[in-house]
Parts: structure tokens; C-alpha cells; sequence
């Protein structure tokens, strides 16, 4: 069972879903299929306003991270400021909502605000591999939310499959993850991919604590 949201997420996407309700007279369902109305609403907040921006980023991420959890499970990391709260999922890849939110209103690219998948190093590479087998998409796509969810559960699924080849179960590969130490099944599905490769694992036991940045989608069209 997905642990609940901590409060202050549950208010904020409960605030969510207040606004869109009032704003477009539509009701969103912590779904996929209400989701493109948030897109909607998003296109319509404007960027020149930092207080509403700002309530908009918080409110509006912590939507779109319930979303994704309940579709995919993982959990809150709420340390920091609000803007910067990430949902790290059981396949050990993370994101911030509210960056997801933000590159959605701007439509591009934004210094201010993390708008990247990030994995454990020794994850990287499969996520890398994922994400590079996706084909081009339109700016529109690329950066609503909708396009975001879509990334997160093809890449998902990849590693889901990847944890079931170390698993040795398909079957039982997702519900494995739900209940592993992300850290530990990380370092063991790289471990038997570098088994036989003392160089690699000498550079593994160099490499920073940090989660590392993997490149998105090829990238958005015109």
C-alpha cells in the first residue's frame, strides 16, 4: 500500500484541484484523464505575477506528484523549500513536480527550477538507455505534464523490467520494488551487469553520493 501524502502535499493538491474547479468549472480526478485540463489551466497562469506563480508551482506539483504516485508509486521528499520537494519512485528515478510545473507554464527550460530526471549513478545508464529510445516531440508535448507522465511511466517500465531480470520474476518484479530498499536494488542490478569488470566497479566506489541528471527525450520540435 502507497504510503499517504504528507499534509502539506495533500492540501496543496487538494488547493489544485479547488482552482482548476473554480477556474475551468471542471473537477480533476488525480488521474490521467483529467490531467490535460491542468495543461489547460496552466497556459492560462500568468508568469508575470511571482505570488500567484509561486502558490501555482506548489499547488499544481503536489497535484502532479499524487498523480504519478498513485499511478506508479514512490514517495515524498519534502526537505528544503516547497518548490524543491521531489517524488522519487520505486524504480530509484526522481523529479520535482513543481519543476515539471514550471517548465509547463514557460514552456521552456528554466535555470531556476530542476526540471530533470535524476537516478542513482548506478542507475544512470538504464535510465539513459530509456529515455534515448523515445522519439521526438512537440514543444507543447514535451513540456506539459501529460508528456511528462508519459516519460516517467515508459521509463518506469524499463526498469521495472530491469529489476526483473535481477529478480528472476516479471511477475513479481513491480511489487518487489515497491517494497526494496531503491538504494541497495540499484547497487544490485548494476553489480550484475559489472560483475566481471574491475575497472568499472573501481569507478563506481569513486563516484559521489549525489543523484545524477539524465537527459530527457531527444528533445521537443517545432
Amino acid at each position: 500500500m502507497m504510503d499517504p501524502a504528507p499534509p502539506r502535499v495533500h492540501e496543496y493538491a487538494d488547493q489544485a484541484v479547488a482552482y482548476v474547479q473554480r477556474a475551468l468549472g471542471v473537477k480533476l480526478e488525480y488521474d490521467s484523464d483529467t490531467l490535460p485540463v491542468l495543461d489547460h489551466y496552466l497556459r492560462t497562469v500568468p508568469a508575470d505575477q511571482p505570488a500567484a506563480l509561486e502558490l501555482v508551482l506548489a499547488t499544481a506539483g503536489a497535484y502532479f506528484g499524487e498523480v504519478v504516485r498513485k499511478r506508479l508509486g514512490g514517495r515524498w521528499e519534502t526537505t528544503g523549500p516547497e518548490l524543491e520537494w521531489r517524488v522519487v519512485l520505486p524504480t530509484t528515478i526522481g523529479f520535482s513536480p513543481a519543476g515539471f510545473v514550471a517548465t509547463a507554464i514557460s514552456q521552456t527550460d528554466l535555470d531556476d527550477f530542476d526540471s530533470e530526471i535524476t537516478a542513482p549513478p548506478r542507475m544512470l545508464p538504464h535510465l539513459q538507455q530509456a529515455l534515448a529510445r523515445m522519439g521526438e516531440v512537440s514543444v507543447e508535448d514535451y513540456y506539459s505534464l501529460c508528456g511528462r507522465l508519459d516519460t516517467l511511466e515508459h521509463v518506469h517500465e524499463v526498469l521495472v523490467a530491469v529489476a526483473a531480470q535481477m529478480i528472476g520474476g516479471a511477475d513479481d518484479a513491480e511489487d518487489a520494488l515497491v517494497g526494496a530498499d531503491a538504494e541497495a536494488l540499484a547497487a544490485g542490478v548494476e553489480d550484475e551487469d559489472d560483475e566481471d569488470d574491475d575497472e568499472a566497479e573501481d569507478d563506481d566506489d569513486n563516484e559521489h553520493d549525489d543523484d545524477a541528471l539524465a537527459d530527457e527525450p531527444s528533445g521537443p520540435v517545432n
